[in-house]
């Protein structure tokens, strides 16, 4: 587990770039000029080419070692970010979100399986929540110094704390990470089968509608706390801190009950109620939000860890590109919800219904989930040792 560690720290980068810029959206509004729907962009193109990246790059580098494009990724991700503390205008900026993006997608995507190969099967669950405690830990404590550091100099100061931030980690990595056999290239026509597989499709699309709720709401936080509590651009840090903490205790939880319980599907069906509950009272509660946004941090972290344990657990071959599809998903949802929330508040909804819309869509995806109770097959002898490398050959 201690290697493991290492990946968590990229991770921690991961999860402060990811974050911040929702906190930062109305001083990078001010300062391009330009309104806040339109800054909100920059997170929709970060998102998508995340979701974009994984599946695209690994298919096109198929039978490179997985640690020679961790750390190739994590250094596209820092000159993303050193990009866009330079940008000059928000054309320059959203193409630099991309480059970012790109970077982070395929760096988490293969993280996640080499955690699961260097941990082991007996441990898998651990070693999930590992590297997503990583990105929560990178949001609890990065977010909040992120928007307090842009509100004493600018949001660029903070960019170059995430790009410093990087260069660590990848320095870290260069020199500490093991090397993690390539498995051999999952065939064409298995990577589309994956695409059709009555038990891979369900899962992925409750992830996917669960990213368009939480995700994209949580872009949008600064104005939902402005219009629904009177929460001003300078008070929003304590309330990103509510929903950091929340979504570090999320991710430290999520794995050891997965592990000692095994009851994946009933672990997703009581985290999207309380997801649904969390954003849906949002509105009501104003600016003595905390106790959702806790809930609605934690429920959103460890979402991911029994959703990626049950993919996992799908035979070796297809449950590697499944979860590489269900990566894809997450941060596509987070594109299309943050892009359809800009969308909406550029065409006139006060920002405070937005939780009750993020609600709503967190319930379509429980139905979902409850439609297909079907439990995944229990992982084949070692399938955790390939799984390294099998996100990469999705």
């Amino acid at each position: 587990m201690r290697k493991v560690w290492l990946l968590m720290v990229g991770s921690f980068t991961l999860g402060l770039d990811a974050y911040v810029m929702a906190g930062l959206l109305p001083v990078v509004a001010d300062d391009l000029g330009t309104t806040v729907s339109l800054a909100g962009q920059m997170v929709t193109v970060f998102t998508l080419a995340y979701a974009v990246s994984a599946p695209l790059v690994a298919g096109l580098l198929s039978g490179v070692r997985p640690r020679v494009l961790i750390v190739a990724a994590l250094a596209v991700f820092t000159l993303g970010n050193g990009l866009t503390a330079l940008a000059p205008g928000l054309t320059v900026l959203l193409v630099a979100r991309a480059v970012a993006g790109v970077g982070a997608g395929v760096y988490s995507a293969l993280s996640t399986a080499a955690a699961a190969a260097l941990a082991g099967e007996e441990r898998r669950g651990r070693a999930l929540a590992l590297v997503m405690g990583g990105m929560s830990s990178g949001t609890v404590l990065g977010v909040p110094l992120g928007v307090l550091l842009a509100d004493h100099t600018s949001w660029r100061a903070t960019m170059w704390l995430v790009t410093g931030l990087g260069a660590v980690a990848l320095i870290g990595l260069a020199a500490g990470l093991p090397d993690i056999p390539a498995a051999p290239a999952v065939p064409v026509r298995a990577r589309l089968a994956a695409l059709a597989d009555r038990k891979v499709l369900p899962i992925v699309g409750v992830s996917f509608l669960g990213a368009v709720a939480s995700l994209g709401l949580y872009t949008y936080l600064a104005p939902v706390l402005a219009s629904s509590g009177g929460v001003g651009d300078g008070a929003v840090a304590p309330y990103l801190w509510a929903w950091g903490i929340g979504g570090v205790l999320g991710s430290v939880v999520a794995g050891p009950l997965v592990d000692r319980t095994g009851r994946v599907f009933a672990l997703v069906t009581g985290i999207v109620l309380a997801l649904v509950v969390a954003i849906g009272v949002l509105p009501l509660l104003g600016a003595a939000a905390y106790p959702a946004l806790v809930v609605w941090g934690a429920a959103g972290w460890a979402f991911q860890v029994p959703q990626q344990h049950r993919l996992l657990a799908l035979r070796a071959e297809r449950g590697t590109v499944a979860l590489a599809l269900n990566n894809s998903a997450l941060y596509l949802g987070s594109a299309v919800g943050s892009g359809a929330a800009g969308l909406a508040l550029a065409g006139g909804l006060a920002p405070a219904y937005l939780p009750w819309a993020a609600a709503a869509v967190a319930a379509a995806g429980l139905v979902l989930h409850l439609l297909h109770r079907a439990p995944a097959r229990p992982a084949a002898a070692g399938s955790a040792d390939t799984a390294a490398a099998g996100t990469r050959r999705a």
